[in-house]
């Protein structure tokens, strides 16, 4: 299974973005997630779902202002990011798994910066 995100780019603070990440076939694992990388910084996870659609988590500094979706026919997940800030800044990553906060399958990530 190969994943390929988009949709990253610069932003200002409070804007917002939406990532996606096409997978090349339907991953039959259970957990689908976002995990992102700040330059100097240890890999942060963002948040998983499960391929039903139910939220399985989010970190505390996205709580309210990310969410995670996915298009079953479209073997697409999303990222959808409001209110965007500055430490919000990194690589964002989406991931497949079949255990929650481990992951089998791995996109090349792309670049998000927010402006302040």
């Amino acid at each position: 299974v190969q994943l390929v995100e988009s949709g990253g780019g610069l932003v200002q603070a409070g804007g917002s973005l939406r990532l996606s990440c096409a997978a090349s076939e339907r991953a039959f694992t259970t957990y689908l997630g976002w995990l992102r990388q700040a330059p100097g910084k240890v890999r942060e996870r963002v948040g998983d779902i499960t391929w039903s659609g139910s939220p399985v988590y989010y970190a505390d500094s996205v709580k309210g202002r990310f969410t995670i979706s996915r298009d079953i026919p479209k073997n697409t997940l999303y990222l959808q990011m409001n209110d965007l800030k500055p430490e919000d800044t990194a690589i964002y990553y989406c991931a497949l798994g079949h255990k929650v906060g481990q992951y089998d399958y791995w996109g090349q990530g792309t670049q998000v910066t927010v402006s302040s």
